[in-house]
This record gives C-alpha cells, structure tokens and sequence, in this order.
C-alpha cells in the first residue's frame, strides 16, 4: 500500500481535540479558516503522497555523497525539493513581508509530518530552514532579513545551523570556533563543526549557515558564544551570488539511516561571517531555531510512525499465517491480522501515534496563541509542551517503526521490504535536538521554575475533561482521573526537590508518564467529540485501559530520587 496523508486525521484534531479554533479565531491568523486548512492539507499531502514518497526507498538505497569536493543528492530529490519550493511550503509560517504565507505554526506540523513520513531525508531540508528563518526573524539585522529571508522562505536558498564540534555536543559551552572581527562589519569565522545536516547539496542556491563561535576575550561557557551568518556564498547586495566563501565541505558522515539526508562536516577557514543578534547572546538567537526544530523533530518521529505503520498494516492485511479465531467469520480477513498478538500491536501503533501527534498540535496550538496573543499563560504552556512533544513523539516513532518490524516478522529483518528503513531512520530523532534525556531535564528544571504552576494547570484541565466523561463514558473518565492525580502527586514530588539531580535522576519517567496521562486526555476528548461508541471510542478504550497504566510505573520511577543510581560505584557499573 503506498503511503496516504492523514489528512481526515488532522482535520479531527484540529476541530476537536487541540482547540485550533482558538488559533483561527485571533486577528493575527484569521486567514487559517477550515477551508484554507483543508486546502492545505489536500494540497501538501497530494506533493507527498504523489512526489515524495516514490523517493523515499532510492534515498535509502542511493544515498548522498561526496565528489571532488561537491555533495551530489540521490536521484530524484532535486526534483523533489523544486516540487516543495513551489508550492511554497517553506514559508508557510513565515512573515508575509518578506513573502511568506503568516499562517500558523500548526499547521506547519501537518507539513513536516507529510514530509517526514513520506520521505523524511529530503523532508529535513526544509525543517532547518524553518528554523534558519525563524531566527533571522527575530534576531538578524534589517539589512539582513531584507536580503536573506525573501531567499530562505522562497526555497532558493537554503538554511542550516552549526552548533556541535567533536570536543562539544550536548556541552556546548565547550566549542572553540573563532570569529575575529575584521574592522568593516564581517568576521572571520574558523574552527570545525560535525553534525550539519544538509551542510551542502546540488540544488543550486546558496546554502546559508548559522554558526556559533567565540569571539576574542569572550567569556568562557555559553555566555561567551556569539551567532554568525556564513554563507557558501557572498551575496551581492542585489540578492545574485558572489565569490564563494572561505569553507568545505570535509567528509560526509556515514549513519545508520536517512542516507539519503547529508551529513556534513565542515570546515570554516576565517569565512565571512556576519553578527547576528548581539555579541555574545548567541544561544539566545540559536535556541529560537532550536526549540521550533524540537518541535518540528517530535514531528518527524510522528510522521515516521504513521508511514512505518500504514507499511505494517498493508502487509499484515496481505500475509496469511496460521488459523485464526476470526476464520470463516464475517469479520475475518483470513490474514495475521486476524491473530491477537498483530492486533495488540497495530492497535498500540495507532493508538500512541494519535497520542503523540495531538500532544505535538497541541503544542503547535500554544506557539501560535503565544504569537497571536502575548499572553505569558500561553507561552508557559508551549514551552512545558515542546520537551514533551520532542521526546514523546520521537520515541512513539521509534518503538512504532519497531512494532512494523515485528508484524513483518523474518521479512522485516530484510532490507527488501523497507520496514526495517523506517526504525533506522527515526532513531535519530531521540538524538539531534537536544537528546531525549536532555528534553526531559529541561522539562523538570528550567520548565518547572514556575513551581510547576503551569504543569498542574495542564493536570487541571486533564481533570475537567475526565469529570465530563463520567457522565458519558464512567470507566474511562475515572481511569483518566484517577492518572491525573497520580501525576500531580508526582509533580508535587519534583517540585519540592531543592537539588536538581533528585528530579534530572527521574525526568525521562517523568516526562513519559506525563505523556502517558496527557495522551489519554486527549483520547477521551476524541470519543467525547465523537458522541457514541464509534471507532474513536473503542481506540480510546485500548489506550486507556492497555497503554495508560504505563504511567503508574514511570511516576513511581520518577520519584525515586538519585540515591539508588549513585550507591551503585563506578567500579560496580563497569565490572
């Protein structure tokens, strides 16, 4: 079965369960009426059912590489790229006064998620340039966004960002790449960054890098790194292209999936380079683009689960295996779909896949009432949701594109059939980013200085849904309330651990059990929406009573604290 967009899937969510009126109700997106989101998502998913996903299986197999300097792209993504540039998907979010489109970021996740399950290589290039462009936005110079944002949002050219060096990944207070100020304005730029994803290709255009390097005297740590445009090369002030810049492309790196996706490592050797934002507030203009690629990351694991998952299902309604208990039924397919064990998993994958892109739309929703509105209630919420939406959604594709390597059974342990490409694809999403455990640090840190304020008032409102279902469905309203509880006992926990790494020793359970609960919230808020036992209702019903007791586990584990982790020595752990 080719791969279809969910597209009746998003219209659902979006009228029913995240709240998406609210965004089209505000002045700034008034335009995202239902039938322009409708028109999108026809038009996005017909570009990635039709064009980009043929491409998907010969970026696995054909994948980029490295020629005398210049990165040649598998066959057909050049194409593909003209193809997403033309329907201006790139600049769907983006200001209208520099030609993008101002419609809301939710609706940028519909996007990214047909890319991503359709053909998730080329469907990172434009992810960065989301990012690229945000940054620029709110950080760059006028002069800048005039000559660079029209560019970027068109698709002519092209935007990455270049934080990690091989001495600094996760650490990156620890790069040591330089920016000498050269008297006129510009930088030299040296140093090596690894890790750039589309750092260079054959699309044509210029290939515009955000690059985070110290400038001389700069104080130590984060607070002394600076951001820096650093083009391939140096525009004219007329927007043509000019002399190309003083870097290179070194080696390409060789991964255990999206081959088809090129991974540079680069070499700046004093490139131009232009400030951008203030001197020494570079991770404040580079966090911009990092938390919209967090969110836009949680997607991609999304849209990995959802083709990993049609790809299952279309083998599991072809192969026949065995009696089953449905044989000469009515119901019967006479397949191993038809087999209890084939169903428990295709239910789990659809069942946490729905879990994982409304939590992702909700947090879509958050950023766009936060742009529209100003209201700092509106931003605390996306910003609790994005770690959430990261490391949730990334790990549902993961163990999604595992559960389609199992229904494969041994014809999944064969490249042959492409599902083991999926699970290979998605398992850096838990990675880039800001690594999953990083996500959930962040979340009961920095994320809870409110004094979980904002968490419970999320628990509030998982409340207020599950006191409605009572009345309507008794067993699942109770389940789901009876979880809230559970997590606000574990939230109280955290928030009262002075040290933080009683809470960092739990966030990762932490983070999946409030995911657990936050995804049976908005199941239930589907079969309400739906109005009687329909399909909806019976999904709803697995999730809570198979998938939602996962939480007990991960909040008891949560709340441990770190006493336990350290009583094991070093020499215990390595014997």
């Amino acid at each position: 079965m080719p791969y279809r967009s969910p597209v009746s899937e998003y219209k659902f969510v979006l009228e029913h369960v995240v709240g998406f009126s609210d965004v089209s109700s505000t002045d700034t997106y008034a335009e995202a009426t239902p039938d322009t989101v409708d028109a999108i998502l026809t038009e996005v998913a017909k570009l990635a059912d039709e064009v980009m996903a043929p491409l998907n299986r010969n970026g696995d197999l054909d994948p980029a590489r490295l020629e005398n300097g210049v990165v040649r792209t598998s066959k057909g993504f050049a194409d593909g790229y003209k193809a997403m540039t033309e329907g201006g998907w790139l600049g769907l979010a983006a200001t209208p006064e520099y030609g993008g489109m101002g419609l809301p970021q939710t609706l940028s996740c519909a996007v990214n998620d047909f890319f991503a399950a359709s053909c998730m290589s080329l469907g990172l290039n434009p992810l960065l340039t989301q990012g690229h462009i945000e940054a620029l936005e709110h950080h760059a110079p006028d002069w800048m966004k005039d000559l660079y944002l029209p560019k970027l949002i068109s698709g002519e050219w092209s935007g990455t960002m270049n934080l990690t060096e091989p001495q600094a990944g996760s650490d990156v207070g620890a790069l040591t790449s330089k920016a000498e100020p050269q008297g006129d304005g510009t930088y030299a730029i040296s140093g090596q960054k690894i890790y750039i994803s589309w750092g260079d290709h054959d699309f044509g255009g210029n290939i515009c890098h955000l690059v985070l390097a110290r400038l001389p005297d700069a104080a130590p740590g984060t607070k002394g790194i600076s951001l820096f445009m650093v083009p391939k090369y140096i525009p004219n002030e007329d927007g043509s292209l000019g002399e190309a810049n003083s870097l290179r492309v070194v080696s390409l790196e060789h991964k255990l999936g999206i081959h088809g996706s090129p991974t540079c490592v680069m070499e700046y050797d004093r490139a131009t380079g232009w400030l951008v934002g203030e001197e020494n507030k570079g991770m404040a203009a580079m966090f911009t683009m990092m938390n919209n690629a967090r969110l836009g990351v949680g997607i991609q694991g999304i849209g990995i689960a959802e083709g990993a998952m049609q790809h299952a299902i279309a083998y599991a309604m072809d192969r026949k295996q065995g009696r089953t208990p449905l044989d000469g039924t009515p119901e019967g397919t006479g397949t191993i779909l038809d087999h209890a064990d084939v169903r428990r998993m295709v239910a789990t994958m659809k069942a946490d896949t729905f879990a994982a892109r409304a939590i992702a739309l909700a947090c879509g929703v958050g950023i766009d009432m936060t742009a529209a509105t100003g209201d700092k209630a509106w931003t605390a919420r996306a910003a609790f949701l994005t770690p959430i939406a990261k490391a949730f959604g990334t790990e549902v594709g993961m163990r999604v594109s595992e559960l389609g390597v199992q229904i494969h059974g041994g014809m999944g342990f064969i490249e042959e059939t492409g599902a083991a490409q999926y699970s290979r694809d998605v398992r850096v999403t838990a990675i880039y980013e800001g690594t999953n455990g990083i996500q959930a640090m962040d979340m009961v840190a920095r994320k809870m200085m409110d004094g979980g304020e904002t968490a419970n008032a999320i628990i509030d409102e998982i409340e207020a849904t599950a006191e409605e279902a009572r009345a309507k469905l008794p067993d699942l309203g109770e389940a789901v309330w009876q979880s809230a509880e559970t997590l606000r006992e574990a939230t109280e926990w955290m928030t009262a651990q002075g040290e933080l790494n009683e809470r960092f020793a739990g966030a990762v359970p932490y983070l999946m059990g409030f995911a657990r609960v936050l995804g049976a919230h908005y199941h239930l808020k589907a079969a309400l929406a739906e109005g009687d036992n329909g399909p909806r209702t019976r999904l709803a019903r697995f999730y809570i009573t198979r998938l939602l007791p996962e939480h007990i586990g991960h909040l008891a584990h949560a709340t441990c604290g770190a006493e336990d982790l350290y009583a094991l020595t070093t020499d215990e752990l390595t014997a």
